[in-house]
């Protein structure tokens, strides 16, 4: 029985460094730049766009829908960037176990 008190133990101890992770990741800032830098998206740790920047020259330049087209490759980049750092912090403090219910 003290081996599965101990595999508990350790479980509590493994989710405390995930929430931890989740925790410090809300306060960071990912930016991702696409068509050549011209149009950026920059999203928090908690999933929510904090900034898009479009090149004037750009925005007053090209088609409607390639800048659109573009703001929206900028977001789903910047939360890719977002995601694989979140996944390999929590990789870090699990050995790179994926735990359902705790890796999430």
């Amino acid at each position: 029985m003290s081996n599965m008190n101990e595999l508990m133990r350790q479980a509590a101890r493994v989710q405390r460094k995930i929430a931890a992770i989740h925790e410090e990741m809300k306060a960071k800032e990912w930016t991702a730049k696409v068509a050549g830098d011209r149009v950026a998206a920059t999203v928090t740790g908690e999933r929510k766009v904090a900034r898009i920047e479009v090149d004037e020259e750009f925005y007053k330049g090209e088609d409607r829908e390639v800048v659109l087209d573009s703001i929206a490759a900028a977001i789903n980049a910047a939360h890719e960037i977002c995601e694989k750092e979140v996944e390999a912090e929590v990789a870090k403090a699990t050995g790179g176990l994926k735990i359902p219910g705790l890796t999430g």
